[in-house]
């Protein structure tokens, strides 16, 4: 059975994107869904020195683990300041320095949401330049604006939106 990797690249602990994320796997089918969450891998800010100092934390590489069992991933960006989370930005400078191909050319589902009309969309163009060039393998990407308009009881209420949704996680599937 392949394994997917589904997280909201958040340290909330009511993270709408993690609610994104576990909706946009649970399309998936015969597949073994493993949702991480950003607190569990908390650790000090990256720097060189702390890395030449000390090593890795044992959060990194335990988070690098996670990452080397997936056959693909389902990630969906909450947006600080019109980029990345300072949990997942210092998540990510970590593991990077583990293995510099982070998501290890598997297919990636990119996705975004907010409470805003944008629906992260910044954080999103940006996680969808950068990644590839991280090993990760773009299956696409779908950003669900006003997510309080458009998110009820676990699920997308916007048919269209969820339409949209569903065929991306169509196309993952088939990339597993």
């Amino acid at each position: 059975m392949k394994k997917v990797i589904v997280f909201g690249a958040s340290n909330s602990k009511n993270s709408i994107n993690k609610q994104l994320a576990i909706y946009a796997g649970s399309q998936l089918e015969n597949v073994e869904l493993n949702v991480l969450d950003l607190n569990d891998f908390e650790m000090p800010i990256y720097s060189i020195d702390k890395e030449e100092e000390t090593g890795f934390p044992k959060e990194a590489t335990a988070f690098n683990s996670e990452l080397e069992t997936a056959d693909g991933f389902v990630i969906s960006f909450a947006e600080h300041n019109g980029s990345y989370t300072a949990a997942f930005k210092n998540i990510f400078d970590w593991v990077s320095r583990i293995d510099p191909k982070v998501w290890r050319e598997k297919p990636v589902l990119f996705l975004a949401t907010s409470p805003g009309a944008r629906g992260g969309a910044s954080v999103l163009e940006t996680a969808v330049s950068r990644m590839p060039y991280q090993g990760a393998v773009a299956i696409g990407n779908y950003s669900l604006p006003s997510f309080y308009d458009h998110f009820k009881d676990g699920k997308i209420t916007n048919s269209e939106l969820d339409a949209q949704l569903k065929e991306l996680t169509v196309k993952l599937q088939k990339a597993l």
